[in-house]
């Protein structure tokens, strides 16, 4: 490589870091303010919300019954651990405390999310020794746990930086991944790109749909096996979530 070209390649991976930390940063200012309100009312029991965020509201219940139910299967919950990455406020984490899991380290980018997914879990009685939560980004998370958890985050990551994460977090992973993700298809790229997927003022930061052939190839790579997959759809919800097994 020429030096001409290095310092092109260079440049091109500064931009390019420059660019994720500006998207980050936007998706972390977005959540800690107005995306807060939106999304801790979607995330409740309001009926302050409109048909579009219902729906959603809808969808995403169905992903986290179906990864509980799964979890369910495996059988005694008690003396397992999980992370879960990007908990926004507790919808997959109080419940699975309250089934018994053994200990739940949960995580999101918003301050704002985790400290009301807190707030939360302590109107429920449930123990930090049990469930504890933190802000973090994905990037950040380290520690070792069972089971690996990650839903509805990745609507927020281009397919490679998406791909890099599913590497991350399945190194954290003992036994069990479970990822959820926005699937690409014709369909769905048509719906995006005339702004009916994620229509009016949802459509806040980028949203992005990931091919799943690279979802489950970065997944090899780290050891796991696809063991489970569903569909979970309402409108304006489309949501294909994986479990994958320490192969």
């Amino acid at each position: 490589m020429s030096p001409e070209q290095l310092l092109d390649s260079t440049q091109a991976a500064n931009a390019s870091a420059a660019e994720k930390a500006a998207e980050k940063a936007e998706v972390k200012g977005y959540f800690e303010t107005t995306g807060f309100d939106r999304w801790n009312r979607i995330y409740s029991d309001s009926d302050d919300v409109n048909n579009v965020q219902r729906n959603i509201r809808i969808g995403h219940q169905k992903t986290v019954d179906n990864v509980l139910a799964w979890l369910q299967e495996q059988g005694n919950l008690a003396n397992r651990s999980f992370c879960d990455a990007g908990c926004g406020v507790g919808s997959l984490s109080l419940p699975l405390a309250q089934l018994g899991a053994g200990s739940i380290a949960a995580s999101d980018l918003s301050e704002a999310m985790a400290t009301e997914a807190a707030r939360r879990a302590a109107e429920a009685g449930i123990p930090t020794s049990q469930l504890s939560f933190t802000a973090s980004d994905l990037e950040s998370l380290s520690g070792r746990y069972d089971t690996v958890i990650c839903l509805d985050v990745f609507i927020h990551y281009p397919q490679a930086p998406a791909e890099d994460m599913v590497r991350h977090l399945a190194s954290m992973a003992e036994q069990h991944l479970i990822v959820s993700f926005a699937p690409y298809t014709p369909l769905l790229a048509i719906l995006k790109g005339i702004g009916q997927l994620f229509p009016g003022p949802s459509k806040t930061t980028r949203a992005y749909t990931l091919k799943e052939e690279g979802i489950v190839k970065a997944a090899a790579e780290a050891g796991f096996k696809p063991v489970k997959r569903s569909l979970n759809k309402a409108p304006f919800y489309f949501s294909r979530l994986i479990a994958f097994e320490k192969a």
